[in-house]
């Protein structure tokens, strides 16, 4: 997740008109210096992680490790799209300063994409809010497959790989009420639900399944409500 600060108090202002061009201006600034500038790091990070991959892992938790995560297959994006609470994560530095409520929106978008809408409340009162684009990932073979791609960056920016981060449904009950969404390389973990807090056996029942797939569950911080 990504986000920027925006007051609380302001909340209800926001809903009046403002000026989309000096808004957007600013923030396809802001993403630009940051999504160029770290191109070069990226790129370093992505070639040490090759070669790490490269290296033999712990005999005891290597076949767990290695086995390629399987996702959700089909998933209908219209029932997904809607509010979703978080509920736990692992700790990641896009959501260091939420320290309360944190909620994701999803909303289907002509072209087939789904605009996202992040949003988290700080230490201070204030939020943050971080609007995106999610797009699915077409899997051979497993039609509807619930891969997708989350991008936080200005839309000219989008044919860069690296500003595109996995988003995999890894479990998500039949009525679409519970979801786990994680990414390959068992970095990133959160735990959402439509209703703004799950019940604890419910929640734990949903961190001992990523357990079993490999997820550090150990470091799951749960979210604050």
């Amino acid at each position: 997740m990504s986000f920027r600060h925006r007051s609380a108090a302001s909340a209800a202002a926001s809903r009046a008109p403002f000026d989309d061009r000096r808004t957007s201006s600013s923030i396809g600034t802001l993403a630009t210096a940051f999504v160029v500038g770290g191109v070069a790091t990226w790129l370093a990070l992505g070639a040490g992680r090759t070669a790490r991959a490269q290296l033999p892992g712990p005999a005891d938790s290597a076949p767990l490790m290695r086995a390629p995560l399987q996702v959700v297959a089909p998933v209908d994006i219209q029932r997904y799209a809607g509010v979703w609470h978080e509920q736990a994560r692992l700790p990641n530095r896009f959501q260091r300063q939420c320290a309360g409520p944190v909620t994701a929106e999803y909303t289907p978008q002509p072209d087939g994409t789904l605009q996202v809408i992040n949003r988290c409340v700080r230490p201070d009162g204030n939020f943050d809010e971080a609007v995106g684009t999610a797009r699915v990932v077409p899997v051979a073979g497993q039609p509807g497959a619930g891969r997708l791609e989350v991008r936080f960056a200005p839309s000219w920016l989008s044919w860069l790989p690296m500003v595109w981060g996995d988003y995999w449904i890894l479990k998500l009950d039949r009525d679409y009420q519970v979801a786990l969404v994680g990414t390959p390389d068992r970095q990133y973990l959160w735990v959402l639900s439509r209703a703004p807090r799950l019940e604890d056996d419910a929640l734990q029942a949903e961190l001992d399944y990523a357990a079993s797939l490999g997820f550090d569950t150990a470091k799951v911080v749960l979210t604050a409500r």
